[in-house]
């Protein structure tokens, strides 16, 4: 009997021993790593010692394609997969959702709600989707959550097949019973849902195009995840006089107010049921004439019971909105130490360039943010400026905040003499200057400092890793001239086609023929510089930068340029024989991750992956993926102890996922059956057009769901930038799908058509 013993104890003992020395899987189990969007993985076995040695272990091709017939193509491809139990679940720009085996990238299965189906979009930057949420049940229940347009879809993890019980037939709607009519397609997602206990929770977003009286008000709903009813929804704006906030309504304007909405993602303490709602600007964005006062929750940080929906607390970045100044990502659950005091806290990065700082329960912010008095003169009629605004004591800004004439781009004298000419043609002044009928200089852009990549929390040091960009836009306000019928209130930025939206009827139908774009009116672009500079901005370098913010102290601890640049300023005939730096700064919204073995990971729009140390900012190298980075990364170690980083590259039919790990497996490509978007040989401009700019742009590029580019006034650097960088105005196009000469041909033939 005591032989029997001995002998189970020594099996025991070996399988205890062989369980122990067997690798651990880390999962990468939401859209920002954890619920609080820390974007932190404990995958330790990449590290600066052996990063440059990473290879490609596998590729995933999207399987989107142009739809001529419906006149719909592709949008970019700025997904963040999950990874689950050895499953990777990625979504496309159509909103399919695709399961990958997490080891080789098989395509396992394809769920598609058909979403194009719908119609071509109101936004010009075409249908995307970020991500996608898992819930896991009590009985062993897996779904997978995703938002698209107007509905909620839900989806077995296992099979991919809809779950019938949910809504109907597998789907909730989100434009209905939310106070006031949303008509089809006024509303959409792109950003994925949160999952807390049995509720999957999802905002909208609206259109920036639509400025009319009763647009969409913001709302975030909570529905059953096994039955698909709606548990509870939250408005961003006031729908009684009652309500709490109306007051900042002036003339009761909280009646036709729309927007405020929250198209970016939202982040959860579980722990505490706690869900922190990041909000945008009011309908008219640039132009509140006709909403007088601060308008909660307009630009605000509001804190919800997860449970209820009921507000917690709030805080209003931004009072009357003028900026389009939306807080644009997660915001992000750190545990900090200030002043010998342990800080459970929530950071909010910002177009602006602020960070936020709050004590995540009561919302007291944890250095003093000040009111500050500004700016309030302005040349439109009916404005109403606030004439204060919130002001962070610490953290410092992270980037330029206002522009001068000493901001002018110096790279030689002749540009410095031309960037000057630019900048006296508007008004010029520091933050929150306000829109003019002259053009307002707005530094930050509307597409801001950070974007929807966010941000990234080291808890071992107290660091926080953005990425920050330092860009502008040129801020025009007009008398509306009633030719695009989503355009009602007096005044706004539609100018005509030099404004961000252009005479556009509904979805792409021209109302009126667009009428010549006036020469001494600058087009709402970021990065605008005029028709000699075209693609050279008219501020100094660097105009990106990868910082880190010490959250213990409330300082930057390191800010390092981040980024090639645009090679549409590399190649500019102005520049010809001058020496760049390496780093002239990457414009573009993606953002980092950090993980264990104390690397900052970041593609951030260039063609690489780059990995920094996370204490000092030194480069330790970068690796080349298959095309321009286009979403955050991410990283998860498998059961076989092979840790993988995975990342979005290209846009539209380009789109791939690019998985690499360090040697030892066989790489493998995953491409989807048909056209794969590459240009065809010798192919005439008038073709390329039509295949690549007229889903967007309509027939001979004179109207569509984009702006017309019919006059073409732009230089061919200014539009290769657009076209390859998007610059917050449209997705990418990469070489493969339209090649530089491509380019240039396809705006010869937009000029001549205006001859």
């Amino acid at each position: 009997m005591r032989i029997w013993r001995v002998l189970a104890l020594t099996v025991f003992g070996a399988g205890l021993l062989a369980a122990q020395g067997r690798p651990q899987m880390i999962e990468w189990p939401s859209w920002g790593g954890d619920p609080g969007h820390t974007k932190f993985s404990a995958a330790a076995d990449i590290t600066a010692d052996n990063f440059r040695d990473l290879e490609l272990a596998w590729t995933w091709q999207t399987i989107d394609r142009p739809m001529p017939e419906r006149n719909m193509r592709p949008g970019g491809f700025e997904n963040t997969p999950i990874m689950v139990d050895e499953v990777v679940y990625v979504s496309t720009s159509f909103h399919r959702i695709v399961a990958l085996n997490a080891e080789t990238g098989a395509q396992l299965w394809v769920f598609d709600p058909r979403t194009y189906e719908e119609g071509p979009p109101l936004s010009g930057t075409g249908l995307n989707s970020r991500g996608v949420a898992f819930w896991r049940g009590d009985n062993g229940e897996q779904r997978i959550f995703i938002a698209g347009r107007q509905r909620i879809f839900a989806v077995d993890a296992r099979t991919g097949a809809a779950v019938a019980s949910f809504g109907a037939g597998g789907a909730s709607a989100l434009n209905v019973n939310v106070g006031r009519d949303v008509p089809r397609l006024h509303t959409q997602v792109t950003s994925p849902p949160v999952v807390y206990k049995d509720l999957v929770i999802v905002g909208t977003g609206v259109p920036d195009r639509l400025q009319y009286r009763g647009d969409p008000v913001g709302t975030i709903q909570a529905f059953d995840v096994r039955t698909g009813r709606r548990a509870w929804v939250f408005h961003t704006i006031p729908q009684s006089a009652n309500d709490f906030g109306a007051d900042t309504w002036g003339n009761g304007s909280w009646k036709i107010a729309g927007h405020a909405n929250v198209w970016a993602p939202f982040s959860l303490d579980a722990e505490r049921g706690l869900l922190y709602v990041p909000t945008t600007t009011p309908s008219g964005d640039y132009w509140g004439g006709w909403r007088p006062g601060a308008n909660l929750f307009a630009e605000s940080i509001v804190c919800l019971d997860a449970a209820t929906g009921q507000r917690k607390w709030h805080f209003q970045a931004v009072h009357h909105g003028l900026w389009d100044y939306d807080f644009a990502s997660a915001p992000t659950l750190a545990t900090i130490r200030v002043d010998g005091r342990t800080i459970d806290a929530v950071a909010q990065v910002s177009k602006q360039g602020f960070v936020y700082v709050f004590e995540r329960v009561t919302g007291q912010p944890v250095w003093p943010i000040e009111e500050r008095p500004v700016d309030t003169e302005t040349d439109v009629p009916g404005e109403q400026p606030y004439p204060t605004q919130p002001f962070p004591t610490r953290p410092p800004a992270l980037v330029s905040q206002g522009i001068s004439l000493a901001d002018a781009n110096d790279l030689t004298p002749e540009i410095k003499a031309l960037a000057e000419a630019e900048l006296k043609r508007f008004r010029l002044g520091p933050l929150f200057t306000p829109p003019s009928l002259r053009g307002t200089v707005q530094r930050p852009s509307q597409i801001g400092a950070s974007n929807w990549g966010g941000a990234a929390f080291d808890a071992s040091t107290g660091l926080l890793f953005v990425k920050a960009a330092d860009n502008y836009h040129v801020s025009t306000v007009c008398k509306n001239d009633g030719q695009d019928p989503f355009v009602s209130w007096e005044y706004s930025n539609y100018c005509g086609q030099y404004g961000l939206f252009a005479s556009r009827g509904s979805q792409g139908a021209p109302a009126a023929p667009p009428s010549a774009p006036r020469r001494d009116r600058a087009p709402d672009t970021v990065g605008y510089s005029g028709e000699k500079l075209g693609g050279i901005p008219l501020t100094r370098r660097p105009y990106a930068f990868l910082v880190a913010v010490d959250l213990n102290r409330g300082d930057i601890a390191w800010k390092v340029p981040f980024g090639e640049g645009s090679q549409a300023i590399r190649q500019h005939p102005l520049l010809k024989g001058v020496a760049l730096p390496e780093r002239l700064g990457t414009q573009g919204n993606p953002g980092p991750i950090v993980t264990a073995s104390g690397l900052v990971l970041i593609g951030g729009g260039d063609p690489y992956i780059y990995a920094f140390d996370k204490t000092t900012g030194r480069e330790i190298a970068r690796v080349a993926t298959p095309q321009r980075t286009s979403g955050n990364p991410m990283t998860y170690r498998t059961r076989s102890g092979r840790q993988f980083l995975v990342i979005t590259t290209g846009a539209g039919p380009d789109g791939a996922l690019a998985a690499f790990a360090l040697p030892g497996g066989r790489a493998s490509t995953t491409t989807a059956a048909g056209s794969t978007g590459a240009q065809p040989a010798a192919e005439l401009p008038a073709a390329a057009f039509a295949r690549v700019c007229q889903p967007c742009h309509g027939p001979e590029g004179r109207s569509g769901i984009a702006p017309p580019l019919v006059p073409m006034t732009r230089s061919e650097n200014e539009v290769l930038a657009i076209v390859r960088e998007g610059v917050g105005q449209m997705p990418q196009i990469s070489a493969r799908e339209l090649s530089e000469d491509g380019v240039r041909q396809v705006v010869e033939y937009l000029r001549s058509l205006a001859r």
